[in-house]
């Protein structure tokens, strides 16, 4: 009998010792200290530099020799806390005092190495010779955005229209490229072979950034004239937006770099568009061709001739990239049953995600960068700054380019379906305001949406498996307890 009895406890203290070894060791990892902090390479902004205000693309040229790079210190910066308690959101808008996180490779007077100091605030680094002393003063904002006047553009053709042409303010701010971060998917596209259509002002053909990949188009004012001038200045921005390169430093460049741009001219030289011109020119941009149609702010989608036509493009693999309404409107439908074609409405928004416009609640359906955006301007491509709807229009029609490059194969319903499912979320996703979210343009394209499904299932499928094995613990422990008990019990009564 004792033999038996001895022979139990082991089997007891067998058990126990496997609850006590397979149990989790959350305590240990309470009990742990922290990672002391790293050292990096650093920057800390100075009020001004050379009679500047500091931006990151400046310091990106100055340290790491391309202002392209300015990204790089974006992402490595976004979402920190300063030492002034706020946090890096417009990279055209930097405050004395920062502290910024430079890749390894940064080098220059002001650049330093250690550990980003704490507490007390840091003093804004010395400057060079010939930048101003550092103020305490922070950096003014940007001027208004609204159009300011200047001169006209070279134009290609002889028979250009003659009028003057408006640009945004010559104030730049890079963040909406840096937030976009399309960079990221040029190793898989770059949206070559793909023709976007850009129903607007025109397009001057003549910008060094986009020389190349600029159609002939239509000018559906005058019947037979051509649209690769540009006299308003709105849809040569639109274009940089989607397919500027970076032939010219410190230019934005746009989303898919490599796409082709079919320039459809509805806004006469008063800029005024008549419903008529627009009709026609959504007809003529999917009759030329074009599989992303991006519809600038000119167009009334509420206008039954418009209406009627977006109705007919959507019979076609056609993605229509339009902005939200800012009233009642009824969403055109397909004329047809085939159906093939897409219709997505966008809205616009700032750097803090502030809306552009007033949209119709539940109307938008993504949001992009439509306040303060840089791109291209008239007559010599010289980088201006913007605001309007029409501008987060053509970021989505340049992330759709790279959409159809990389997925041939999808419809524009697909397409569409791929940019709403790899936004990111602003709020509860779908949002009243903002839809699916910000649009994120490398997800789009690095990840297939069954994929992401997948992996999704499998994550759930694991963590079914866990469960059951944490069960399966807790029913081993509680036999062996209830064992113990017992053969407790029997020695007593022994």
């Amino acid at each position: 009998m004792l033999a038996k009895r001895s022979i139990l406890a082991r089997l007891l203290a067998v058990a126990m010792a496997g609850c006590v070894l397979m149990a989790p060791t959350g305590p240990a990892v309470a009990k742990a200290t922290s990672d002391p902090q790293p050292y990096v390479k650093y920057y800390v902004v100075a009020a001004q530099y050379q009679g500047q205000p500091e931006s990151l693309t400046a310091i990106a040229r100055r340290f790491l020799g391309s202002g392209e790079r300015s990204a790089e210190i974006y992402h490595l910066n976004t979402g920190r806390v300063q030492p002034d308690g706020s946090r890096l959101t417009d990279p055209g808008r930097l405050k004395a005092g920062w502290q910024l996180v430079l890749p390894w490779d940064a080098a220059g007077e002001g650049v330093k190495y250690g550990q980003l100091p704490t507490g007390k605030r840091p003093t804004p680094s010395a400057r060079p010779s010939g930048a101003a002393d550092p103020t305490p003063k922070a950096v003014s904002p940007s001027p208004n955005p609204s159009p300011t006047r200047t001169g006209g553009s070279p134009r290609p053709g002889a028979n250009g229209p003659k009028c003057t042409a408006t640009t945004g303010s010559s104030s730049r701010s890079d963040w909406a490229q840096l937030r976009m971060a399309a960079d990221s998917a040029w190793t898989l596209t770059r949206g070559n072979g793909v023709k976007v259509a850009v129903v607007d002002t025109g397009v001057d053909a003549s910008v060094q950034q986009l020389s190349g990949r600029v159609a002939v188009g239509a000018d559906v004012t005058v019947g037979n004239g051509r649209g690769d001038t540009d006299c308003l200045g709105s849809g040569t921005a639109m274009a940089g937006i989607i397919a500027g390169d970076s032939s010219v430093d410190g230019s934005p460049v746009g989303i898919a770099p490599d796409a082709t741009i079919l320039p459809v001219r509805v806004v006469r030289g008063s800029g005024a568009a008549r419903a008529a011109d627009a009709a026609n020119a959504i007809e003529v941009a999917v009759s030329a061709g074009a599989s992303v149609v991006a519809v600038g702010s000119h167009v009334d989608l509420g206008d039954p001739a418009v209406a009627s036509s977006v109705a007919t493009a959507l019979d076609h693999d056609v993605l229509l990239v339009a902005g939200a309404p800012t009233r009642a409107v009824t969403p055109p439908s397909p004329a047809g049953r085939s159906g093939g074609g897409a219709l997505l409405f966008t809205g616009g928004v700032g750097a803090g995600d502030q809306l552009a416009e007033q949209y119709v609640q539940g109307a938008v359906e993504v949001v992009a960068p439509g306040v303060d955006v840089a791109s291209l301007g008239v007559g010599g491509g010289k980088a201006v700054s913007n605001t309007g709807t029409e501008f987060a229009v053509a970021f989505v029609a340049g992330q759709a380019a790279l959409i159809r490059a990389a997925q041939p194969d999808l419809t524009a319903a697909q397409v569409k379906e791929r940019i709403r499912s790899t936004a990111d979320a602003i709020g509860a996703a779908p949002d009243a305001k903002y839809g699916s979210g910000m649009i994120n343009p490398a997800a789009s394209v690095s990840v297939a949406v069954d994929d992401r499904n997948q992996v999704a299932s499998q994550q759930q499928g694991s963590t079914g498996a866990a469960l059951a094995v944490i069960l399966g613990i807790a029913l081993l422990c509680g036999v062996a307890v209830v064992f113990g008990l017992r053969l407790r019990r029997r020695r007593f009564a022994g």
